[in-house]
């Protein structure tokens, strides 16, 4: 019975993994349903608390990773920092706009999130006064590192993923 829950999670966490594409907290969710079904079967010692620790922080990892890919960016192409962080909320509301306008899975949220930080840093950039070339150039870079960063978060996932279904099945 355990090898079967055991299966589940893994096959669970591997749906929790796709949602990190579509802007979703799925690395946490991986976190989150790994650690109560160790709570659940505590008594087995299928997951040690080190594992738990290690992909709570890749979580966070992941996290910081993207949050900081369009302002990274941004910033190694000459943006100022108010348009470095005008591009962070212009990624959230980018990505939501994405979803909602064009609903391909995934297309959508990737490809608004890269937009909405690409549109905010030109804009902030325009704005202060900077040739419209080089505001372009700085928001095309803002946009690839958001890009990046969506793609290095989904890359820390399969990380957590791996460390999960490896841990799950690895005799102890």
């Amino acid at each position: 019975m355990l090898y079967l829950g055991l299966s589940i999670l893994v096959l669970l966490n591997l749906l929790w993994l796709a949602l990190v594409l579509f802007g979703l907290p799925g690395n946490w969710l991986m976190v989150l349903t790994t650690a109560l079904f160790a709570w659940w079967t505590w008594d087995q010692h299928v997951f040690s608390g080190w594992t738990l620790m290690a992909v709570a922080v890749l979580a966070a990892l992941g996290e910081l990773i993207e949050f900081l890919g369009g302002l990274v960016g941004a910033r190694r192409a000459g943006a100022s920092w108010r348009a470095s962080l005008a591009g962070i909320f212009g990624a959230l509301a980018g990505a939501l706009v994405g979803t909602v306008a064009f609903p391909v899975p995934l297309v959508g949220t990737v490809v608004g999130a890269c937009l909405g930080v690409a549109l905010a840093v030109w804009w902030v950039e325009t704005s202060r006064g900077a040739h419209p070339d080089l505001s372009w150039q700085r928001a095309v870079r803002a946009g690839m590192g958001e890009f990046i960063g969506i793609l290095s978060k989904f890359a820390v996932g399969v990380v957590i993923w791996l460390t999960i279904a490896v841990a799950a099945f690895w005799p102890c």
